[in-house]
């Protein structure tokens, strides 16, 4: 595991009780530093590595204060309180002594109880009736990804016209493939490219605020899926005033819903 480029980009060393070094990995770099679901991953990292780590991941939030530059990082994890059941975290990357993320987490020991799905998984084609995209992604991290787009890929001609909606639906799953984990599954909630480029057909600049990712799934549900793809689909919800957010949902080949995520990005004109 530990030589696929995922691994590699969220490895840490520990330095002390609380605290870890790591650096950022080429393989993952984005337009301005990294791939945010990188740096969401690599903080979930930091508290799934903790020794004090209670349970499995419930939530996680990541600000994205500042752009991370290229090059090693500090990050610190403290465990803010502990109760029986469940653990509340908080997480900062800093980079020459500046705050660039910051993170909370929740982490429980989960237990059976009843349970509903009420967004449930759309009817789509299965995985190899969805061709692959013909193009390398513009940056790199795209191409750490296998994405089968059935619904709302990159607009084909960027031409300014409102499509009326901005929503995705398309399979993914890590590029080589690698099973996944609550690391990985924070990272694909990430994957999905800007409402704002979908709905106005129309490249402006942007970056995510504020994202935060649901874990639906426990640690031997992700392990049964495997490197096989799972489901993602994305949609707007409100823009206007500089901001706009999305929702979105991430489901196994079986219906089983693993993850949701919310966040919220900065647009310009």
């Amino acid at each position: 595991m530990t030589s696929h480029p995922f691994d590699q980009a969220i490895a840490l060393n520990a330095t002390g009780e609380h605290t870890f070094t790591g650096a950022t990995s080429p393989a993952y770099a984005n337009m301005v530093g990294p791939y945010g679901g990188i740096t969401a991953a690599t903080a979930l990292n930091a508290v799934l590595q903790h020794p004090a780590l209670l349970g499995e991941p419930v939530s996680l939030t990541v600000n994205f204060c500042a752009a991370v530059a290229d090059g090693p990082f500090e990050v610190q994890a403290v465990a803010a309180r502990t109760n029986r059941s469940t653990q509340h975290w908080t997480v900062a990357i800093t980079q020459g002594g500046e705050t660039m993320v910051t993170a909370t987490a929740l982490t429980a020991v989960r237990r059976d109880t009843w349970a509903a799905v009420e967004h449930t998984m759309p009817d789509v084609p299965a995985p190899g009736s969805v061709p692959l995209p013909t193009a390398r992604g513009r940056v790199e991290w795209l191409n750490r990804y296998e994405m089968r787009f059935i619904e709302g890929g990159f607009p084909g001609v960027w031409d300014e016209r409102d499509q009326g909606h901005s929503r995705t639906r398309q399979w993914v799953r890590d590029q080589p493939p690698r099973p996944l984990d609550f690391a990985s599954l924070a990272a694909m909630a990430d994957v999905f490219s800007p409402r704002i480029w979908h709905r106005r057909a129309r490249f402006v600049p942007l970056g995510t605020v504020s994202i935060t990712v649901y874990f639906h799934a426990s640690q031997a549900l992700l392990s049964a899926n495997g490197d096989a793809h799972v489901l993602g689909q994305a949609q707007g919800q409100a823009f206007g005033q500089g901001f706009f957010d999305h929702s979105a949902q991430i489901w196994n080949q079986s219906g089983v819903m693993l993850a949701t995520s919310h966040q919220v990005v900065y647009f310009k004109e």
